[in-house]
């Protein structure tokens, strides 16, 4: 028994490096989030972290609403990605583990 807690505990630990290496790789991972056919992009890190904006020219001529909704909309397509750029990451490292549907890490 004392052996086979031994060797949980191991494939624990290993888990866990991996989950580490795997966040700071995310940390770096970078997507690009856009709307109106490309007139506002959103480059953001997959921690959240937004890099860029780019609104082109042509829009800063319409109206200040126009703009404001254009660049809220390309930073949840921007967050969307994060979030399935993220889960594709972590499923690899939990596909062997045997959790839950729905049960995701980290919590």
């Amino acid at each position: 028994m004392k052996g086979g807690l031994g060797n949980i505990m191991k494939q624990a630990q290993a888990m866990q490096e991996k989950m580490q290496l795997a966040q700071e790789e995310l940390a770096k991972t970078e997507v690009e989030g856009s709307s109106g056919g490309g007139l506002v992009t959103v480059t953001m890190t997959c921690r959240h972290d937004v890099r860029k904006v780019n609104i082109d020219d042509d829009l800063l001529s319409e109206d200040k609403a126009v703009v404001e909704d254009l660049v809220a909309a390309a930073v949840n397509d921007a967050v969307r990605k994060v979030e399935s750029t993220t889960q594709e990451k972590m499923s690899g490292l939990t596909a062997g583990m045997g959790l839950p549907a729905g049960m995701n890490l980290p919590f």
